[in-house]
């Protein structure tokens, strides 16, 4: 392999991913021309240090930026393809991906139909439910899970989060009558914070869309990415219309929960069960 393929231990490993190979092919034909970070900057409207993340595969680029390039540099449709089918592939670096997109979130919205939404759960809830869906990687199910909790809810400026739950969340007594107490509590204590909304849909409200199973909208600085949570693993989803189904499909459910004051009216109804 010739030397303008080596791979630094700087640098992004092209045959990891079609990501990593984007980020790579964008470094490898920006050094070609001879262009600074800054003059790369300039040409997709992004700071140097946005384009030094997306050459690391820290950040990515945006469908205006990969027409730009292409346009720009006279590539044809490279860089729009390459983006297209980056988008559409399985990704084996995504949860990576996921949880760095957490933490750099301005806005989180969760809908979970069968536990408490991740960010919100205490320790002692996040063991027990491990302990049953992940035993033989537990301890280290266990310290990301936390870590990712805490990378959401440790910064200065914490994400606006909005979490959906199905009533029946709160009858299953995850951990026993203890840690269900304390969770419930943790639960109405969070739900009084200026950045989080917690809402409940009733069992009474019906059928709705989240039975597909769960699902998160992370909105970031200049786009929304969407996971969808599956048995064995889940999906980052990157591409702007399904991220936009996504969204509506939030708004949807949350047609059918309960006020935040109605939403801790009954959660306070299972606390006093497990009291």
């Amino acid at each position: 392999m010739g030397a303008a393929m080596q791979i630094g231990k700087d640098l992004v490993n092209p045959k990891l991913s079609l990501w990593h190979f984007l980020a790579w092919q964008l470094r490898y034909e920006r050094q070609r021309r001879g262009l600074s970070l800054n003059q790369m900057g300039k040409i997709i409207s992004a700071a140097p240090s946005t384009v030094s993340n997306i050459e690391a595969g820290r950040r990515k680029i945006d469908d205006r930026q990969a027409y730009t390039l292409d346009r720009t540099w006279e590539s044809g449709y490279l860089f729009q393809l390459l983006l297209w089918y980056a988008r559409t592939a399985h990704n084996p670096d995504w949860f990576r991906q996921y949880s760095n997109y957490e933490a750099e979130a301005l806005a989180i919205k969760i809908y979970h139909g069968q536990a408490i939404p991740g960010p919100l759960q205490t320790d002692e809830y996040i063991r027990a439910l491990l302990a049953m869906i992940d035993p033989k990687n537990f301890d280290t199910a266990v310290a990301e899970r936390i870590a990712r909790k805490e990378g959401i809810f440790g910064r200065e400026d914490p994400p606006y989060v909005w979490a959906l739950m199905d009533e029946s969340v709160l009858a299953l007594p995850v951990g026993g009558a203890k840690v269900m107490k304390a969770q419930l509590e943790h639960l109405l204590q969070l739900s009084r914070l200026p950045c989080v909304s917690v809402r409940v849909i009733p069992t009474s409200s019906g059928p709705h869309l989240g039975i597909d199973g769960p699902f998160q909208v992370i909105s970031l600085e200049a786009r929304d990415v969407a996971y969808s949570g599956a048995q064995n693993g889940g999906r980052l989803i990157e591409g702007t219309g399904e991220v936009k189904e996504f969204a509506v499909k939030f708004d949807c459910i949350g047609a059918k929960a309960a006020s935040e004051d109605g939403s801790r009216a009954i959660i306070e109804q299972y606390l006093e069960r497990y009291t």
